[in-house]
């Protein structure tokens, strides 16, 4: 028998070994992240600065803003420095919390954008109704319970993860740490891991899609039926926005987390990976705020005071 050797560390995937793209990745990386985090952190000052702003649907925004500085802050200040450093290494206890995080944040952004569409459907099909049902204590009991369901999520899925051995390849098919990742090295059988993470994923998944369907179904009705253009106009401004971002974060975070081995190459998976942890906390900020005058109005306030 061959000796086998218990693998305690792991090299995360680079973009290249060429120095100088190694460098561009740097550069590049390092711009999206203060970028996403100047506006993001913009979004919520300004929030929190107007009180005429302190409604329900900023307040998700606000979430949905706190979150997505979080997320980024797990992936790519390590990406960034590993780039520079040149050193892609990673222990098996920081790749375990890597990724409990990131199965966390990623689940957290799809229920608060699952929530804003209801919140969304309340606001525009019974608006009457809208302060009675959308009062502080249901947002603030939707929004935790956001974060407790995707907290037990990744730890449940983290935990699996941790009793697994690895003794072969210690190399991960990706520039961060996941779950699908540690589940393609493991040297044990994975197949009670595996389908856990499927059930969870496509029931979490279906249950949030057609939620998130059938409100823009009777969003889309109501609109329909509005006389004024500027009125029909200002609804799809809101509502079209956030299903392209719910969308596209659904989409390929169910193509990462749930797609057949067969499928899996390295240039798919890392756009995949790409579009669902990198791109909506950059475009979130810039989606709600650059298409909401009543932002933009407080906030050009805000920076001339």
């Amino acid at each position: 028998m061959i000796n086998q050797t218990t693998i305690t560390e792991f090299l995360l995937l680079g973009f290249s070994d060429v120095r100088e793209l190694q460098i561009l990745h740097f550069i590049t990386f390092l711009f999206i992240y203060l970028v996403t985090l100047t506006g993001n952190i913009l979004l919520i000052v300004t929030v929190a600065q107007h009180p005429k702003l302190y409604s329900p649907m900023y307040f998700f925004l606000v979430n949905l803003s706190f979150l997505d500085v979080n997320y980024i802050s797990t992936i790519v200040p390590k990406s960034i420095f590993d780039s520079l450093l040149n050193n892609r290494q990673i222990s098996f206890s920081e790749c375990i919390i890597q990724a409990f995080w990131v199965l966390t944040f990623a689940s957290t952004e799809i229920f608060i954008l699952t929530v804003m569409a209801y919140d969304r459907y309340v606001a525009i099909c019974h608006p009457l109704q809208y302060r009675l049902i959308m009062n502080w204590n249901a947002c603030f009991q939707m929004a935790a319970a956001s974060w407790v369901c995707s907290s037990i999520n990744g730890l449940v899925h983290t935990a699996n993860a941790w009793g697994l051995h690895f003794c072969s390849s210690n190399v991960l098919g990706n520039f961060f740490c996941d779950i699908p990742q540690l589940l393609a090295l493991s040297c044990t059988d994975t197949t009670r891991n595996q389908g856990l993470l499927l059930a969870v994923g496509v029931f979490v998944g279906s249950f949030c899609f057609f939620f998130v369907f059938i409100s823009y179904a009777y969003i889309f009705s109501a609109v329909f039926k509005i006389q004024s253009t500027e009125a029909r106009y200002k609804v799809f401004s809101t509502c079209i926005p956030h299903l392209t971002v719910f969308s596209l974060f659904i989409s390929t975070a169910s193509f990462s987390y749930l797609r057949p081995k067969a499928w899996s190459s390295l240039p798919m998976d890392m756009i995949a990976v790409i579009l669902y942890t990198i791109l909506p906390p950059l475009m979130n900020p810039i989606i709600y705020s650059l298409r909401n005058k009543e932002i933009k109005k407080c906030l050009m306030k805000m920076l001339k005071r």
